[in-house]
């Protein structure tokens, strides 16, 4: 059975219709790809999976066989689905370890203060920051360490579904090869992963299956070489002329 499963969801602001009909399944384990140009409904998809800010207009969203299609966005992530934004967000006046801690309030599962301290402690080190850099306030972080601090976040809930929005926006090459490298590991824990991004290079290094929307539709969906290859998808990237 699909870990997560959308059927014909939609989402529109007046007469934009952001998500228009969307459907597909994601399977335990998997690394899942969404790809899209700018405005097809990429963050908006995650937003109504993850009732961050808002829920779907119509159509349904079944998490571990629940419908979630309208709950509240701490509800959803204490059944065990967490998500990181484009943006790196923190709470710039705290520090990296109070902002990690922060992420188990939402987590699913409730323990002891030490417990905590402790889960928190090593969700960061995980991802790469070192403990020195535990007492900093987030604010003086780079944009590669913020976004290794959101994941830290998302990870100290114990998630068993992380939606990642773009983790490789403003990277250096570097980065993001040790993004890559991170998300791997993060799947190694048995978390199944849902992504988007813009970098295809990135999707296609990662993902078991691809999906491309395009003015909040699919456009296709399969495997991701496959995905790539097709003319629409060429030409919703490029343009027809460029494409041809």
């Amino acid at each position: 059975m699909a870990l997560l499963e959308l059927v014909d969801v939609a989402k529109s602001f007046g007469s934009l219709k952001a998500v228009d009909g969307v459907s597909f399944s994601v399977e335990a384990g998997e690394i899942f790809g969404i790809a899209g140009p700018n405005g097809s409904g990429k963050s908006t998809l995650f937003n109504v999976i993850t009732g961050i800010p808002f829920g779907p207009d119509r159509g349904m969203i079944r998490f571990d066989g629940e419908e979630i299609g309208g709950l509240s966005g701490n509800r959803i992530a204490r059944r065990g689905l967490a998500r990181t934004f484009q943006r790196e967000t923190s709470f710039d006046g705290l520090t990296v370890f109070e902002n990690a801690l922060m992420g188990l309030s939402f987590g699913a599962t409730k323990m002891p203060a030490a417990q905590a301290h402790e889960a928190t402690a090593e969700a960061l080190t995980f991802v790469g920051i070192d403990f020195a850099s535990f007492g900093r306030l987030a604010g003086e972080l780079s944009v590669y360490q913020r976004k290794c601090l959101m994941l830290a976040t998302a990870i100290a809930m114990k998630p068993r579904m992380l939606l990642l929005d773009e983790p490789a926006s403003s990277l250096t090459k570097p980065e993001i090869e040790a993004s890559v490298e991170l998300i791997r590991r993060i799947a190694g824990r048995g978390i199944t992963i849902l992504l988007i991004e813009h970098v295809l290079t990135f999707l296609m290094s990662l993902s078991q299956h691809l999906l491309v929307l395009n003015q909040g539709s699919v456009l296709a969906m399969g495997a991701p070489r496959s995905v790539i290859e097709d003319p629409r998808v060429i030409e919703a990237y490029l343009g027809t002329r460029r494409a041809a």
